[in-house]
């Protein structure tokens, strides 16, 4: 039970990295023109998009469910805006969290919804006009950033302090979506998540290039109930061991820990054999929230092992509170320059 991404991704340069740069190069090139693109789609509402620099989570959906929450707390109605992987919408949806399912629309988009309107769908230009029709008065995408469809009020780029960008070469050589430099200068602000110093090249790019560097933390809700018990943690997130790291540091006994790819979902086998191996040692099941969300919508026995699991909820702490609402008042200040603007 592995995570999809080669772990020379997250090691230092070597023979298979160098072996692949050539097409890394090729493949930078192709993001930097797109990431540069001219023609976006400007939207008449405030467009703010959490990215991230790698393939996998860094946590940019915690992120954007915390910008949800400034913006309701300005009297704002907020939408997300995802393109639902791992899921099979084909075009724009509104997500109903009472009636789809992960499979369906996607394990993020679930989690999303549960706060507030959620529009998934390949074309991110469709799906903006979806939820301005549903009333949405301030987009926030949940990735997208290197896809440039829209014009963007604001784009902060997440990074996760201890895993960082990994070797730092571009995909397939590594695990970066598009030349970092070029990344750094067309977002807005910088969010480092956790401990660690894997961010420490990113936060110094950010300064040089005047941009804001923002740093938060990761939280578990109600671990405490979960404290005492030895527990068999699992998780089909992109990067697993974050996960077993928070339990550990929460004063959660991790016994056995089994990571899977992202956004998988599980076969009858593997629930039995996780269930299996719990009562047999005598652990309590946890998993994350994303997990949790696709088993509930599963079929078999996944929803037999949903019944059964603990799930450890998190929240994203900002070391400064106000940076959220900060974030919220950059994008409606940038969109009311943008509307005013001749060219607009």
């Amino acid at each position: 039970m592995v995570s999809e991404a080669p772990p020379f991704w997250w090691e230092r340069p070597g023979l298979r990295s160098g072996l692949l740069a050539p097409f890394g190069w090729v493949y930078g090139r192709v993001a930097r023109r797109i990431m540069e693109r001219r023609v976006r789609r400007s939207m008449p509402v405030p467009v703010i998009c959490v990215g991230n620099f790698t393939v996998g989570g860094s946590g940019k959906t915690p992120t954007a469910l915390a910008l949800a929450d400034a913006a309701i707390a300005r009297g704002l109605v907020p939408g997300f805006l995802s393109r639902g992987y791992g899921g099979a919408v084909r075009h724009a949806t509104r997500v109903d969290p009472a009636h789809d399912s992960a499979k369906l629309v996607g394990d993020e988009p679930m989690l999303l919804a549960a706060r507030a309107m959620t529009v998934v769908g390949p074309d991110r230009v469709a799906g903006a006009e979806l939820l301005i029709r549903e009333g949405a008065e301030i987009i926030i995408m949940d990735d997208g950033f290197q896809s440039a469809r829209l014009v963007f009020d604001h784009a902060m780029m997440v990074v996760d302090a201890r895993r960082g960008i990994g070797n730092g070469r571009v995909f397939p050589a590594g695990p970066v979506r598009a030349p970092v430099i070029d990344q750094v200068r067309l977002s807005d602000s910088l969010l480092v998540i956790g401990r660690g110093n894997g961010g420490d090249r990113l936060i110094r790019m950010a300064a040089r290039a005047a941009k804001p560097v923002h740093i938060a933390r990761l939280e578990p809700d109600f671990a405490a109930r979960l404290r005492g018990f030895n527990c068999l943690a699992f998780a089909a997130i992109g990067d697993p061991e974050k996960f077993f790291i928070t339990l550990e540091e929460a004063g959660i006994r991790v016994a056995r820990r089994y990571g899977f790819p992202d956004h998988h979902h599980f076969t009858d086998e593997e629930v039995a054999s996780l269930m299996d191996e719990a009562a047999l040692y005598g652990l309590t099941l946890v998993t994350t929230s994303k997990d949790a969300v696709r088993l509930e919508g599963g079929h078999g026995r996944s929803r037999d092992l949903a019944a059964a699991v603990e799930v450890l909820e998190v929240k994203l702490e900002f070391d400064q509170p106000g940076v959220p609402g900060a974030i919220i008042t950059s994008a409606i200040e940038a969109f009311r320059r943008r509307a005013a603007s001749p060219r607009d």
